[in-house]
């Protein structure tokens, strides 16, 4: 076990001490790092072998880089049609005498929009500040402000389908990432419905009367029906609905139905070989390319297509250079950590980590692994405020370390998925809360105390780890 406890307290080391000169905190270096050393000390001392282990990461997680940098341009799209702006006009407007229903629309609105980002802080700045001004009228303090907008939209970034939490766990320990994701359409429901009332009752006291503002400073007191919002911008709703048709698809499973609508049209598209006798379709021949292959998955299929869709429309059309560079600027550093952490993935199953891992998880108590790996998780998204690190950093080892014990793929995926989510929202460093913080404070111009808002998150933040221990046990 000495080949798998040095690399990762190197990795601990770099990430953690933040005063370690150049490298200190970068979890770039400290990924590659760990990589290499994992290489050295399971003898692995050929640079063509490194190269090796890098393309059988990347081949790996290949659908989870894919998902990223589609799912930051169809988000973009959806940002250039105004399709939240509809969204949450038509909520506005219809709930606005009642703020506790219009709290719930918020919370929802950001979970939509988490959903389809992909990404809480994505989430949180495109669409949380546009609920600034409306929960500001219902008389809440900036924290819990603050605290809304960073819970919806953490808890739309692990619901499916675009979900970076289940899609990493899912890579991770080599589950089928659709059957994974399936469990999410029923426990994050369950965690937005907890919280959503744990908000309600907690933050609103009273009966606040709504007050909202025109940029004179005139009090607005005649707003545009909900319907008639709805009419006016239906055609800024196809992408989306469309995407959801795709996905009910994909979801709709049984016996002896299987609906996968975009691979399915794809696999009637044939290529024929040279000497006419073995015919692929293009779908089998996407999904057996190295790395690439990636692009074949069924949800990343599904975002490209509604992105095609989204194109057609003049709005986005005109602007076709700036969403994408938009998208990919967004995705850029999302897209470099999993790079790197690709590296780290192959270089641990080359050097044959994994494999010792493994081999030490099958002489553990079983509720010492499981007891231990979730805190090792939940503590790791504490201290770094990230999801991705702590499944990068912690799953990699604790999930397979699960199924050899006989735990399921898919309930050990959802486990870590769940688990990961938890610590990342957990005081007393998570990213998000710090950024929708500064823009709280810099829109309603008073102090927000981050510390305070993600203190309000923990009810969250414990739903996500009792799912977690319950996919663990279950």
């Amino acid at each position: 076990m000495i080949k798998v406890i040095i690399p990762i307290a190197v990795l601990l080391f770099i990430i953690l001490c933040k005063k370690l000169p150049k490298i200190g905190g970068n979890i770039y270096v400290a990924l590659m790092v760990t990589g290499v050393l994992s290489l050295l000390l399971g003898g692995v001392f050929a640079p063509v072998r490194w190269i090796g282990a890098w393309i059988d990461g990347l081949d790996r997680i290949s659908w989870v880089i894919c998902l990223s940098i589609f799912g930051s341009i169809y988000a973009e799209t959806q940002v250039q049609l105004g399709t939240m702006d509809t969204v949450m006009g038509a909520l506005k407007s219809r709930f606005y005498n009642s703020p506790r229903i219009l709290v719930v629309c918020v919370v929802l609105s950001l979970v939509v929009a988490g959903s389809l980002l992909g990404d809480a802080v994505a989430a949180s700045t495109v669409i949380g500040v546009l609920t600034i001004g409306v929960l500001s009228s219902i008389h809440l303090s900036p924290e819990k402000i603050c605290c809304i907008i960073v819970a919806g939209a953490s808890m739309g970034s692990i619901m499916p389908p675009i979900s970076q939490a289940f899609a990493l766990s899912s890579s991770l320990v080599g589950s089928n990432p659709d059957s994974t994701i399936r469990y999410g359409y029923i426990t994050v429901p369950l965690i937005v419905l907890v919280v959503t009332v744990y908000m309600i009752l907690f933050f609103i006291k009273g009966r606040p009367v709504i007050r909202e503002y025109d940029e004179n400073g005139r009090e607005i007191t005649v707003r545009e029906p909900a319907m008639q919002i709805l009419r006016k911008n239906w055609k800024s709703l196809i992408p989306l609905g469309i995407l959801v048709v795709v996905i009910l698809f994909r979801t709709i499973t049984n016996e002896k139905i299987h609906f996968d609508l975009v691979p399915d049209l794809l696999s009637q598209i044939n290529f024929i070989t040279i000497d006419n006798e073995i015919s692929i379709s293009f779908y089998d021949w996407l999904s057996n390319l190295t790395v690439f292959k990636g692009l074949a998955n069924g949800i990343v299929l599904s975002i490209i297509l509604v992105t095609a869709i989204s194109f057609c429309f003049k709005k986005v059309r005109v602007n076709a250079r700036e969403t994408l560079n938009n998208g990919l600027t967004k995705v850029k550093t999302t897209v470099l950590l999993q790079v790197c952490a690709a590296f780290m993935l192959g270089c641990f199953y080359a050097g044959g980590q994994v494999d010792a891992v493994q081999e030490f998880a099958m002489g553990l108590n079983s509720n010492v692994l499981k007891i231990g790996g979730a805190a090792a998780m939940m503590l790791m998204g504490m201290l770094t405020g990230s999801q991705s690190t702590a499944q990068n950093v912690v799953f990699t080892f604790f999930g397979p370390a699960l199924v050899a014990t006989g735990r399921g793929l898919d309930y050990t995926a959802v486990a870590g998925a769940h688990l990961a989510a938890a610590g990342m929202g957990m005081p007393p460093v998570d990213l998000t809360t710090f950024v929708v913080a500064g823009i709280v404070g810099g829109i309603l111009g008073k102090k927000v105390d981050p510390l305070k808002s993600m203190l309000y998150m923990l009810p969250m933040c414990i739903c996500m780890a009792i799912v977690g221990f319950v996919f663990m046990y279950i």
